[in-house]
């Protein structure tokens, strides 16, 4: 007989729940988004699922409906009654017996919560700490997978240093992304973010702080920085759904700028914040 042990308990595996088969837990085997409201309104649902889209497309997840994954979101969204809500969901191909290749005709996994986002005023008032760490993630970024141990780890790094953020470095010595986040540097009126490649998420905040940015009169370059420049920068932030733009005082240890939120970094906030009304 065929056995599977969960805590304690022997069960025969084909007794098992599809849960404890599930691919994502196997091999991360699936994609994921995140969204959130702002006073009882759902921000960039469309960007954000037409980016699930692509990341299902990417890892050969077929037979998935976006419109029945759009009228879900709404539905727990108005379900669950949070103004400020974070909206986590994630689609994985489906349960099976382990095994690396997968049968074409699994049925995907969907599963969704809906949480209250807790104040990031603080964050904002004063900025945060971040601190460097090795990009050890995959070579293709641009899929929003499952895969997230390298950012775990990295972000256990920083927060073992008393900082909100892994700031990410590639093997060349430039800045990709925050473990959870986009990257930008401010240098007198212009705004610098290292540009979308395959090691890049094409965050959906990154695309509205750049927007922000063209709106206020900053002048935009898709560049990659070093550590070393970006220690040097006038102000640095980082841009992420559930924050939207928080700012950067503190860059491995080194003060940026006078130690305060700087003030093109405050118009970013007020302009992405525009776009949300």
């Amino acid at each position: 007989m065929q056995v599977a042990m969960i805590e304690d308990k022997i069960v025969p595996v084909d007794e098992l729940e599809p849960v404890y088969l599930d691919r994502g837990i196997y091999f991360g085997d699936g994609v994921y988004e995140v969204v959130r409201s702002y006073n009882g309104k759902i921000f960039a649902l469309e960007e954000h699922l037409q980016r699930f889209a692509n990341s299902l497309a990417a890892i050969k997840i077929a037979g998935v409906n976006i419109d029945q994954i759009r009228g879900r979101v709404r539905k727990a969204f108005e379900a669950a009654g949070i103004s400020n809500a974070r909206i986590y969901f994630h689609i994985t191909r489906g349960s099976a017996p382990r095994d690396h290749n997968w049968d074409t005709n699994l049925q995907p996994n969907f599963f969704l919560t809906v949480t209250e986002l807790p104040s990031d005023a603080e964050e904002k008032n004063k900025g945060i700490a971040v601190s460097t760490h090795p990009d050890w993630r995959w070579k293709r970024c641009d899929i929003k997978s499952l895969n997230l141990l390298a950012n775990v780890l990295a972000r256990h790094d920083a927060a073992q240093k008393d900082c909100a953020e892994a700031i990410l470095v590639n093997e060349a010595g430039f800045i990709t992304e925050g473990a959870g986040s986009a990257f930008f540097a401010i240098f007198g009126r212009t705004l610098q973010t290292a540009p979308l490649t395959a090691n890049i998420l094409p965050s959906i905040t990154r695309k509205f702080a750049i927007e922000a940015g063209k709106n206020i009169g900053l002048e935009i370059i898709e560049k990659s920085l070093t550590p070393q420049q970006a220690s040097r920068s006038d102000e640095l932030f980082i841009a992420v759904t559930t924050k939207d733009i928080v700012p950067v005082v503190k860059f491995d240890g080194k003060v940026i700028g006078d130690g305060k939120p700087g003030k093109h970094t405050k118009l970013l906030i007020q302009e992405l914040r525009s776009f949300t009304v």
